[in-house]
């Protein structure tokens, strides 16, 4: 007898099941995908004990006839595929047709589904993978599917489990990610005691940030749009047998990104805040990751990461989804395309809205390795870990130690103290602590729209989406009242340090200024950086770098190793108004060095740039080393040649140096991601005195 042998069914779809369900979060993920793509409008997911003991999903989608229903338990038996072709252009969720008999191998599963036209529906019941019982039943249109004792008959897999709280939050955090990006369907969550998540549907992401979120983070947040063609399309034309007569040539298509991303001062100490959706699919993808963190260079500690929530759409044959079993990674067919993509596209967001620091945001919002967007672990709702996967503070303290000194090493948000009353939903009304000035205009713009989203909710069927112009008159108005409040907050940005008046000096180191806006407080330090900085590489740019020669040669010891970078950037240095050659096995000669840069300062700032390109991002997802020097080199002579703390200045050239500043492109951080100047604005000064 042959030592091969083929698997039984139930087997393979155990073996199927540990690639796509390795918690009750992969159940609820492929379960809702399967909603999704059924066209449902409303979505009510239910869980018990953090779903170990019950998943049940239901929607009004459009249904199944009872042989779909019974084939759909088949492996690979999907209603989206015909062809290997098909697989160069998925625009569904799900494709593979493994989730179901996947989940129904390890579970016990009821599947009650009717489609709109037909009198009666199909109600399937699996327990392990084989049938029980098919029968008739009298079920409105939709699906409803019910996962009972999840792997009951893999007790290895259950083991594995975490803390009901810990499978929980995943499901919480899975839920609340879809319902983001699809603002205008109706999302439900219910575990065995309360509601977690209720969200009606919306006309914009932002009102269902908003619904989900709280005021307080949409007011953090501004909003990024962008669209631009592609040059030529990702898969190569179809040789001649293979098209149709007359089938067209493939069109290119268009790249759109939408979303929302963090002022400069909202920093994070992980990557735990970035949100990132692809064709309405949440992905982890470290080009991407990489993109966002060029697009803040220069404008926050290479440290530090920002909040930030994109909406990325393509052709869906410029994606791959089919490289990973989870569907949680991708792979673009014109990566560097999509990379410099959303790079500019941020870039230039936050260029133009150039936002300016507050005192209080300043001083509150230092960079701390939060839970991310999502609300305190309290409400159950997870943050995503450094791979992408989610992970709670049940994982990361709780399990990571025993549970007799758990509570010694775990951090704690502090809770905020219970505000009683009622939030005054009225058309003209503010919730406590939303004053409509200026820089809360997010928050002034969603308490006008509030009311509409509560007249409107209750009466929302299975079917009913929002339409616009059926909202009340405020709500109406708002839309162009956010936009007006917008323009005017991002002029005051964009001209209010041009017209600043300095008053002094604080001890010879920050610059006292004023204008209608409020008092500023500048450092003058990173102020003269920022300008240099900029004018450096407009300079490098043109190669007209003013150099000044050294009367005798400046000798610099390096290590064998710093000798070896310093070859490789020899060249971007000598653009940038270096001269120096090695003299000697271990020593290097200057002859000439940038204006501004002597003795001193010039030694320490080329063992800077030698020891930050040592250590570069050797191991990135693309690797940007020339435009990544040239930042690194311009940042550098700036801040070793910019004007020091503890230096008096006459008043003419505090005012050339604010002049200055309302030049530069982004006059709110220096090169290394420190604040320039933070604005104490005339609404503050005002309720500080309790005159408002």
């Amino acid at each position: 007898m042959g030592r091969i042998r083929i698997l039984p069914d139930q087997v393979a779809n155990q073996i199927a099941a540990g690639e796509v369900v390795d918690r009750p979060a992969s159940v609820v993920k492929e379960l809702l995908e399967n909603a999704l793509d059924a066209g449902a409008s409303r979505i009510r997911v239910e869980v018990e004990a953090g779903g170990r003991k019950l998943i049940r999903i239901t929607d009004n989608g459009h249904g199944m006839n009872r042989d779909d229903a019974l084939l759909a338990f088949e492996r690979h038996a999907t209603s989206k595929l015909r062809t290997a072709d098909d697989l160069l252009s998925i625009a569904t969720l799900g494709f593979r047709g493994e989730a179901l008999p996947s989940i129904a191998s390890v579970s016990r599963l009821l599947l009650e589904t009717c489609e709109a036209d037909n009198s009666a529906g199909t109600r399937i019941e699996i327990a392990g993978g084989k049938i029980l019982r098919v029968e008739d039943a009298a079920i409105p249109a939709g699906t409803a599917i019910s996962i009972q004792d999840l792997f009951f008959n893999t007790p290895a897999r259950r083991k594995f489990l975490r803390a009901e709280s810990t499978e929980l939050a995943h499901v919480t955090a899975l839920v609340t990610h879809y319902a983001l990006v699809h603002p205008e369907k109706h999302f439900e969550l219910l575990s065995a005691t309360h509601t977690l998540l209720q969200a009606p549907p919306v006309a914009r992401p932002a009102e269902r940030i908003y619904q989900i979120f709280g005021a307080e983070t949409l007011g953090q947040l501004l909003p990024v749009a962008a669209e631009a063609p592609l040059e030529h399309a990702g898969l190569p034309e179809p040789p001649p047998w293979k098209k149709e007569p007359g089938e067209p040539a493939r069109q290119p298509g268009t790249l759109r990104l939408s979303g929302f991303y963090s002022k400069p001062e909202l920093q994070k100490l992980n990557r735990n805040s970035i949100y990132i959706f692809v064709n309405k699919r949440l992905i982890r993808d470290r080009l991407l990751l990489h993109a966002i963190s060029e697009a803040y260079r220069n404008i926050i500690p290479p440290t530090s990461f920002p909040v930030v929530l994109l909406f990325l759409e393509m052709p869906p044959e410029e994606v791959d989804v089919n490289v990973h079993p989870a569907k949680t990674e991708v792979r673009f067919r014109q990566q560097n395309r999509i990379h410099d993509f959303v790079r500019d596209s941020l870039r230039a967001a936050l260029v133009s809205s150039r936002p300016a620091a507050g005192f209080r945001a300043a001083l509150e919002n230092a960079p701390v390795a939060s839970p991310s967007l999502m609300p305190s672990p309290a409400s159950h709702l997870p943050r995503p870990s450094e791979d992408g996967q989610f992970a709670t503070d049940q994982d990361q303290s709780n399990e990571a130690v025993p549970s007799s000194t758990a509570s010694t090493f775990r951090l704690t948000q502090p809770v905020p103290s219970p505000q009683p009353g009622v939030l005054p939903f009225q058309p003209h009304s503010d919730p406590p602590g939303m004053e409509s000035t200026l820089e809360n205009w997010a928050e002034a713009a969603v308490a006008l729209f509030s009311p509409a989203v509560q007249t409107l909710a209750p009466s929302c069927g299975d079917d009913d989406v929002i339409p616009s112009g059926t909202a009340p008159q405020a709500a109406e108005n708002t839309a162009q009242a956010t936009a007006q409040v917008e323009t005017q907050r991002e002029q005051a940005n964009l001209n209010g340090l041009g017209s600043l008046r300095p008053l002094g000096q604080l001890r010879d180191s920050f610059i006292l200024a004023v204008n209608d806006d409020g008092l500023w407080i500048i450092d003058q330090h990173v102020a003269h950086e920022r300008v240099l900085f900029e004018k450096i590489l407009a300079s490098r740019d043109v190669e007209s770098v003013q150099r000044q020669r050294l009367l005798m040669p400046l000798l610099v010891e390096l290590q064998p190793w710093q000798m070896i970078v310093f070859a490789e950037i020899s060249d971007e240095l000598n653009k940038n108004g270096f001269e120096a050659e090695p003299f000697g096995p271990r020593t290097l000669a200057v002859k000439a060095a940038p204006v501004g840069l002597e003795g001193r300062e010039l030694e320490r700032m080329l063992a800077e740039v030698i020891e930050q390109t040592g250590g570069s991002e050797t191991n990135s997802p693309r690797r940007q080393d020339l435009q990544t020097l040239r930042g690194r080199i311009a940042a550098s002579i700036a801040c070793h040649s910019a004007i020091k703390v503890n230096t008096p200045l006459e008043s003419q050239k505090m005012e050339w140096l604010l002049k200055e500043l309302s030049k530069t492109e982004f006059p709110t951080s220096c090169p290394h991601g420190r604040p320039i100047a933070l604005r104490y604005s005339w609404k503050e000064i005002q309720r500080a005195f309790q005159r408002i």
